[in-house]
């Protein structure tokens, strides 16, 4: 198998598995505006489409870098990596998750697992193996569609942040005071 089918594979395993995961997640009981959600989704749907235009075929400026195989290779590890450190926090995050920002019944903080190390592991794990399939690729189309997920990840993370300061009150005020955003380790 070639670095470029293990990544497609990874990927293409990561969104079925996640979309079939969806059905056991409970329903809301208050959700955010469309408006409110539009916003970080038009920077999604551009980045992934940017993200998975194919490398080959790419001469001059388009193309950067080329990765070695030993380079590729450790992009895959990466990508596997970051979609398994994501779904680690989505299964700690049990039937509280939700691909909308929303609150169940029972909302409440979980600051334990993935959730002690960074208030949005799910994004950390996603954005780890969206670095490592850009580092794959090398091309401009791969920059920038990184650049418009990353731009996406953090509107959707502000958004979240200020409906649950809303719907939790200070207990996570003080969660955002221990716990870093997205960079585990990273200063608060």
């Amino acid at each position: 198998m070639r670095p470029v089918t293990a990544i497609g594979l990874l990927w293409l395993i990561w969104v079925v598995s996640w979309i079939v995961a969806a059905l056991w997640a409970d329903p809301a009981q208050k959700r955010a505006t469309i408006g409110a959600e539009a916003s970080y989704r038009v920077f999604w749907a551009a980045g992934t489409a940017l993200l998975f235009v194919p490398a080959h075929g790419y001469q001059g400026r388009l193309r950067l870098w080329i990765p070695g195989l030993a380079e590729a290779w450790g992009c895959v590890a990466l990508i596997a990596i970051g979609l398994i450190f994501a779904w680690w926090a989505r299964i700690h995050l049990g039937r509280l998750w939700s691909a909308s920002i929303t609150a169940k019944a029972d909302h409440r903080i979980i600051d334990s697992g993935p959730y002690g190390l960074v208030r949005h592991p799910i994004y950390t794990g996603l954005l780890l193996a969206v670095l490592a399939t850009m580092a794959a690729k090398g091309t401009v189309w791969g920059i920038a569609g990184t650049a418009l997920l990353i731009i996406g990840v953090v509107i959707k993370a502000k958004l979240e942040e200020r409906f649950l300061r809303r719907e939790l009150g200070s207990a996570y005020d003080d969660y955002i005071r221990r716990v870093p955003m997205l960079v585990p380790f990273a200063p608060v």
